[in-house]
């Protein structure tokens, strides 16, 4: 199963699974497809979207969820 990590680049975990757009879209990333998430982590994106250290780590765990659901 693959896993993602807070410290993972934006396009690199839209890579894994196409299914955890959702997911970050009800945090707010509505810019998926910009720049940025080209080069930003995800956590660099959760502080630019106002998350804090928590957020970020919840936002982590539900995409694992997402991922290890979708490989079971």
């Amino acid at each position: 199963m693959a896993k993602v990590s807070k410290d993972m680049i934006i396009k690199d975990i839209l890579s894994v699974d196409k299914g955890v757009v959702p997911i970050l879209l009800q945090t707010g990333m509505h810019c998926l497809g910009c720049p940025s998430a080209q080069m930003e982590t995800l956590e660099d994106a959760g502080m630019v979207h106002g998350m804090d250290d928590a957020e970020i780590d919840g936002l982590v765990d539900s995409i694992n969820d997402y991922l290890e659901s979708v490989s079971a």
